[in-house]
């Protein structure tokens, strides 16, 4: 890698300069990219833009938590490493090094099924608080083989992806003619991924004691039919805007999500978020967790392990600084009234959250030598 002491990043624009240095043109624009328009990408930067803070004064806030917590249990920031398949085109190691950084700053890893070096080497590499993420691709017997295995190796939750009955046309990987080696081995069984169904679900919750997380819930009416389901957790994701084009952004479903759900589960969302203030405004909206694939991924590839332990750090900065000025010490403090609905002023991408960054800048140096 040709980058600088993770120490010497001082802002996540940097990191994400140095990623952009390090990786080839394939290996990037699979990273940024999205389906066909790529407009749901844009969608979730705008949905984000559009809303902003309502600030309280004349607060003591000397002190600022940013601990929350996950199935009961403290984490050091409310975000988790969301599932990213092919993570290992961004680090030696693969998701085993994603583990090693979410047990070195202490946040959760959702590891996906179709991730080297698999769930036992992954789980091995390091202990963190972890979940397990299925592409369903076999019947009932290997499902539940994925469930036992995953029990086995301490991950507390298992969760199915629901909104990739279909690969979507991802034309920025057709265009580069970047073949994903991970593809043909993923792409094993998808006709069950296509028949996943509520039948599924219910047997899952008949059989199975692991709490149900299902990511990809898109609308009110499919967060109702969990819910009567008995799911835990409602994941709130578009899969970064790489299925379904012309989708809403994330942070512009969540509210109707929450207000559906009613407490009755833990909603949890990811979709575009990049800084410390994206955090903060999901948990203010009533998000419980907040997923981080694009950045993770960016820290990976800037420095390794170090790396996205460096980009955690600073966005638990970000938002220790975002929550003092808002005048709460902790995110119990939070509520709705503390954001309200606002034009956004900078055109989205999946960059946009970096406004003095293009795609095409250069990476960050250390300086003369």
């Amino acid at each position: 890698m040709n980058a600088p002491e993770p120490d010497t990043f001082l802002t996540l624009q940097e990191i994400v300069a140095a990623a952009r240095g390090n990786l080839a043109p394939g290996p990037w624009h699979y990273l940024i990219g999205g389906t066909e328009t790529e407009t749901t990408v844009r969608r979730n930067r705008q949905a984000l833009d559009s809303i902003a803070f309502r600030p309280r004064v004349l607060r003591n806030v000397s002190r600022v938590d940013c601990r929350a917590t996950f199935f009961d249990r403290p984490v050091r920031l409310p975000v988790m490493l969301a599932p990213v398949g092919g993570i290992e085109a961004f680090v030696e190691g693969g998701a085993a090094a994603a583990a090693r950084a979410a047990a070195a700053f202490g946040v959760p890893q959702m590891l996906s099924s179709v991730c080297e070096p698999g769930l036992e080497a992954t789980a091995a590499a390091a202990e963190t608080r972890r979940v397990f993420q299925l592409y369903a691709r076999g019947d009932n017997a290997w499902v539940d083989d994925w469930v036992r295995r995953a029990r086995d190796n301490g991950f507390t939750a298992f969760c199915f992806t629901v909104d990739s009955a279909s690969y979507s046309r991802r034309e920025r990987d057709l265009l580069g003619r970047f073949f994903k080696p991970w593809r043909a081995k993923a792409a094993t069984g998808s006709e069950y991924q296509a028949a996943l169904s509520w039948d599924e679900v219910k047997r899952y919750k008949d059989k199975h004691d692991l709490p149900l997380i299902l990511k990809g819930i898109g609308t009110v009416e499919d967060a109702e039919i969990a819910v009567q389901h008995g799911v835990e957790v409602i994941y709130v994701s578009n899969h970064g805007g790489r299925q379904l084009d012309h989708g809403l952004g994330s942070a512009a479903v969540l509210p109707q999500v929450l207000a559906a759900v009613a407490g009755r589960a833990q909603v949890w969302v990811d979709g575009g978020f990049m800084r410390g203030s994206d955090v903060v405004k999901a948990i203010a909206l009533g998000a419980r967790t907040v997923g981080l694939g694009r950045l993770a991924c960016l820290g990976l590839a800037a420095a390794g392990v170090a790396g996205l332990v460096r980009a955690l750090e600073i966005l638990e900065e970000e938002v220790r600084v975002c929550l003092g000025l808002l005048g709460v010490t902790s995110f119990a403090e939070l509520t709705p009234q503390y954001v309200t609905a606002a034009a956004p002023v900078v055109e989205p991408s999946v960059l946009s959250a970096f406004p003095l960054l293009g795609e095409d800048f250069a990476p960050v140096t250390a300086g003369p030598e």
